[in-house]
């Protein structure tokens, strides 16, 4: 595991304890203002030692911070840095950075939509996707379902895009598949 998958793990598990993740909703939702333990031990309907603990633990975490004035104050942008260090890790993200334009068709480092068929956006998915699969010599449907179930649900479409592009062949049975077009950079 990749220390920004693991970062992003600790996080999530900190956060799957039910005081903390109530506690770092009402900071999130005070903004600015932040919170004192006081105040959040009743918002919460918990003790001060309950709130004292989940805010200790959101501080510990970068989460939140505490000042000198006694208040807690969230920072989500701690979150949102973990995610895009967590989604810079998944295997399409280095090809993705060659697309820029297909951004929109992806959703944490995988295909969610397809644009229409004809669209130029349609040819560049396909290679992209081909780029990724770096396909040598045959493969078995399984083998391509399987590298392709790593980046999107509907591996039976982005197969078919694949070979309807040219960027795959498929054999007249319909069992094994080779590269079609090769990739010049």
């Amino acid at each position: 595991m990749s220390a920004e998958a693991a970062r992003a793990a600790d996080l999530l598990t900190q956060l799957s304890n039910p005081a903390r993740l109530r506690a770092f909703a009402e900071l999130v939702r005070r903004g600015k203002e932040g919170s004192s333990l006081a105040e959040m031990a009743f918002h919460l309907d918990i003790s001060k030692p309950e709130a004292g603990e989940a805010l200790g633990r959101l501080a510990g975490l970068g989460l939140a911070d505490g000042s000198g004035d006694g208040y807690y104050r969230a920072k989500p942008e701690v979150l949102r840095e973990a995610a895009q260090a967590l989604v810079a890790t998944l295997p399409l993200a280095p090809l993705l950075k060659e697309y820029p334009q297909l951004k929109s068709f992806f959703a944490h480092g995988r295909l969610t939509s397809l644009p229409p068929t004809l669209s130029d956006r349609y040819q560049q998915i396909a290679e992209l996707l081909a780029r990724f699969l770096a396909i040598e010599g045959v493969l078995t449907e399984d083998e391509v379902n399987r590298r392709l179930a790593a980046v999107t649900d509907d591996v039976a479409a982005v197969r078919r895009m694949l070979v309807e592009t040219g960027w795959m062949e498929r054999d007249r049975a319909g069992t094994s598949y080779g590269a079609g077009r090769v990739y010049v950079a």
